[in-house]
């Protein structure tokens, strides 16, 4: 989507029960495309967001993704501001960060995930046991992007790529 990205830094912190392995993921995906990540953990309940950025631009990374956590959302306007002082673009897990300044967004449609769990619910409540409902992957997906923010970073958006946006905040 951005032109030139190079070495990519993983905002994340590392706690796997409310995020998974998020760093492995993306490394085994850097791995397959031969892009190099920088980890960038923070840790709370005071977390170092600005020794983060610090990191990334020593690392020359040009480019960032920040791994949805319930703390890093409470910093978002600070790694908003951060990654615009910064001139680095910045991808979110989830589509609201891109509404409060993030570049873009490209995750699971959180419409359809809270429909799909209403019909679990719906099971749960007729008398299906729980190891009986289904495993379900997301099936939709939407990318959000910010040209307000891509305007700031003084970044183009290829026109082909905003075509393909589910939505575009202008």
């Amino acid at each position: 989507m951005v032109p030139g990205i190079s070495r990519i830094g993983i905002l994340w912190v590392p706690n796997p029960a409310a995020t998974g392995d998020a760093w492995t993921y993306y490394e085994t995906a850097a791995r397959a495309l031969k892009i190099p990540l920088q980890s960038l953990q923070v840790r709370g309940p005071k977390p170092d967001i600005e020794g983060a950025f610090r990191d990334a631009v020593k690392g020359n990374v040009n480019g960032l993704i920040a791994v949805n956590n319930q703390l890093l959302s409470l910093y978002t306007k600070k790694i908003v501001d951060l990654a615009i002082k910064s001139r680095l673009p910045l991808m979110f897990e989830q589509i609201d960060r891109v509404e409060a300044g993030g570049l873009a967004s490209y995750s699971s449609s959180d419409a359809e995930t809270f429909q799909r769990a209403a019909v679990l619910v719906d099971k749960l409540l007729k008398g299906t046991k729980p190891a009986d409902l289904p495993v379900e992957q997301p099936m939709k997906f939407e990318l959000v992007i910010n040209l307000k923010t891509a305007n700031q970073l003084g970044i183009t958006i290829p026109q082909w790529t905003l075509m393909k946006a589910d939505k575009v905040i202008r």
